[in-house]
């Protein structure tokens, strides 16, 4: 892949970014713009971790090994965005009053759920560098990054119990979601299911009757 396009990608990434800019600066965020920066910001968050869930399987199954080299860059963008979300809300919207927070943290259970998905993506934002990978070792790496999963799972609840009626959207979310997490529960099962079929059945030992 040629070196230009990481760049391009990268930029494009910035894109959801620069028009909410654009509509901030010509007054287009509607009546509620508070609520315009949190829904976007939060839409983009799903769709960045929806997106680097996806790497793997399309890698695999179209065997395009260099979309492994993007994946990095859009799980921290779904950190980048979900910052940016959780920025809106304790700065834009609850005007860094901690009281307030803590009492929507207790008693408002999207809000609950939001958060742990936020908790969740800071130790996956700080060991994506290559030096983490050799701390942690390969396997502990991986084991850490699984978090990534229940992240985008708690963040498609936190959308769900958000909109409360209209779920056509965290639908959409759920059902793409369920589809990244099957496939790589096929490929979980898929050897173990080979080496089950593999291991010999154990031979039994018939004793005649005696005369």
């Amino acid at each position: 892949m040629v070196r230009w396009f990481k760049p391009v990608v990268f930029l494009a990434c910035l894109g959801p970014l620069a028009r909410l800019a654009c509509k901030a600066y010509n007054q287009a965020l509607g009546a509620n713009p508070i609520e315009v920066i949190t829904h976007s910001t939060g839409d983009w968050t799903l769709i960045f971790l929806l997106v680097t869930l996806a790497i793997t399987p399309i890698r695999k199954l179209t065997g395009q090994l260099w979309l492994i080299r993007y994946r990095r860059m859009f799980g921290l963008f779904a950190f980048f965005y979900v910052v940016l979300h959780f920025l809106t809300y304790i700065w834009l919207d609850k005007f860094f009053d901690v009281h307030e927070m803590l009492a929507d943290i207790a008693k408002r259970k999207f809000i609950t759920v939001g958060f742990t998905g936020f908790l969740l993506l800071i130790p996956l934002a700080i060991t994506s560098t290559a030096g983490w990978i050799r701390r942690l070792g390969g396997k502990r790496w991986q084991r850490l990054h699984q978090l990534i999963y229940v992240s985008a799972t708690v963040g498609v609840i936190h959308y769900w119990w958000l909109v409360k009626k209209d779920i056509h959207k965290p639908l959409e979310y759920a059902a793409v979601l369920g589809a990244l997490l099957a496939y790589r529960l096929i490929q979980w099962l898929i050897p173990k299911l080979k080496a089950s079929k593999a291991r010999p059945l154990p031979t039994r030992r018939v004793e005649l009757p005696q005369e």
